[in-house]
């Protein structure tokens, strides 16, 4: 069902306040977000959460495993559930990825599909639209970037893709600016079944701490080297430690698979390394609101993407084969 009045004019930000309960039965579930890879997922998830729970860079598929951010509107607790972008596979780090994704929307109460509005249906987003019909959860089209796009473009695209998959609504929205966010809130809040909260009122996602401080570095290491680094590149935290001043030292392992590989996440004189420490340290720094000491290390683990070690540490199953 395509809806004309959400082309809203301005950005809306989205409220999520705890303590705002209202009165009635409480609502909760499971909203797997689904789509090409850089079509905003991560982006989305972190506006409608209203805080960062999951990394956002320039570089495709670098959501590997689903991340849950969790936000309250109204009386409903929804749980959004980031999937690593579906693509054709290639490799075997591939594969686990695209699986994770379907797997989480097989497992939602609710499938929200974002498309890249200036991308439209190419590629990747048509395979998804197939994948789709064969789902039976209620399913919600997404068109993310709506300022970019010409309003008669924007109903051709949602028409066109209304006529391949029976979504039960369709949302025009920003996740940039916010815009449609607000509506599109209010429909999960009032959809999603009757039932007590999964999460305490105060919990933004289930990644545990060590491993979101991997993810913020990991993304700082694409933001920095996208251009330059592999994909093949894997952040750990190997030390977490409360000191008594009530700073943290946490000790992290940047894992590339050759040596060459090594020497430009080092950089030149260790440049690179060091805005990227920077960078992740100060953003740590704000989320767990004390001082933090950070120091990253970079070593060479030959074939880490064949490791089924490395794949269960990234909260994917290891594919046979």
């Amino acid at each position: 069902m395509i809806e004309d009045e959400n082309l809203p004019e301005g950005g809306a930000e989205v409220e999520n306040d705890a303590d705002a309960v209202a009165a009635g039965p409480t609502h909760s579930g499971f909203v797997a977000l689904i789509g090409p890879t850089n079509a905003g997922k991560s982006t989305l998830v972190n506006r409608l959460v209203g805080a960062k729970v999951s990394i956002v860079s320039h570089k495709v598929q670098t959501t590997r495993a689903i991340v849950r951010g969790i936000a309250i509107h109204d009386n409903a607790q929804i749980v959004f559930m980031d999937t690593p972008g579906i693509f054709k596979p290639r490799r075997r780090l591939d594969r686990a990825m695209v699986t994770s994704a379907w797997g989480g929307a097989k497992d939602a109460d609710m499938i929200a599909l974002l498309i890249d509005s200036e991308r439209g249906l190419r590629g990747d987003a048509e395979a998804i639209l197939e994948g789709l019909q064969e789902v039976q959860q209620p399913k919600i089209l997404l068109l993310n970037k709506i300022d970019q796009v010409k309003r008669e473009d924007l109903l051709a695209l949602a028409a066109a893709a209304n006529e391949k998959v029976n979504f039960v609504r369709t949302f025009m929205i920003s996740a940039t600016t916010g815009s449609g966010c607000e509506d599109l809130m209010d429909y999960f809040a009032r959809e999603l079944p009757e039932g007590p909260w999964y999460y305490p009122e105060d919990q933004i996602s289930d990644l545990p701490m060590r491993q979101l401080a991997a993810e913020i570095t990991r993304e700082k290491l694409f933001l920095r080297l996208h251009q330059e680094l592999p994909y093949a590149s894997h952040v750990e935290t190997e030390k977490w430690e409360e000191k008594k001043d009530g700073s943290v030292r946490i000790e992290q392992v940047i894992y590339v698979e050759r040596e060459s590989q090594k020497k430009i996440a080092l950089g030149k004189g260790g440049d690179a390394i060091k805005s990227i420490s920077s960078a992740s340290r100060k953003e740590l720094s704000e989320i767990l609101e004390q001082p933090v000491h950070l120091f990253l290390f970079v070593k060479v683990r030959e074939n880490w993407g064949d490791d089924p070690q490395r794949f269960r540490e990234m909260g994917l199953e290891f594919p046979k084969g």
